[in-house]
């Protein structure tokens, strides 16, 4: 499943099934009030690798989000009108579009998914893709991100963190205080 706590609790969670025709029909419409139900094959596993692949992006946009608005707070911009601006074009992404305005530009950080399990999906996505011989150097790039994020605010802070360990090393603060 995929959608966080918040789709979990409006059922549109993005639920992602795998195995033998027959079981996966007998529990659709159990698993439909989650959320929508994709059928991603029928090979075990399928749906594991899916759920992977989602999450990675989701760390990496959280991750590459963290940075660009780093850079530009850096560079005298305000991280609001740079997430408006995000939003309004090319960058929008599920970090800049909900994760920042709820929880990172407000700097309560609770947006409701730990950072030791997004290491641990980055993590388990990155062994996946080595597996496969699939190329990962963005990959292993990403966990190195939350293994440093991990390392320094522990696995249980949330995981919009990740913008706190890119602060300290770029001196800055985003959101509403402007300087470390």
């Amino acid at each position: 499943m995929s959608g966080g706590v918040g789709g979990a609790g409006k059922g549109t969670l993005a639920v992602m099934v795998s195995g033998p025709k027959p079981e996966i029909e007998m529990m659709k419409d159990v698993l439909a009030v989650f959320g929508r139900v994709f059928v991603i094959g029928e090979k075990p596993g399928m749906a594991q690798t899916m759920k992977l692949a989602n999450n990675f992006l989701s760390a990496t946009a959280m991750a590459a989000t963290s940075e660009a608005v780093a850079m530009g707070v850096k560079a005298g911009l305000d991280a609001a009108v740079m997430i408006d601006v995000i939003n309004a074009g090319s960058g929008r992404t599920t970090a800049s579009d909900g994760k920042f305005p709820q929880s990172v530009l407000p700097r309560t950080f609770n947006y409701g998914f730990a950072t030791g399990l997004t290491l641990k999906d980055v993590r388990l996505c990155a062994e996946e893709a080595k597996a496969l011989d699939v190329p990962d150097a963005v990959m292993r790039a990403v966990l190195h991100q939350w293994e440093m994020t991990n390392s320094e605010f522990g696995g249980d802070t949330d995981f919009t963190a990740i913008v706190k360990m890119i602060e300290r090393r770029a001196g800055i603060i985003v959101g509403s205080e402007k300087k470390a």
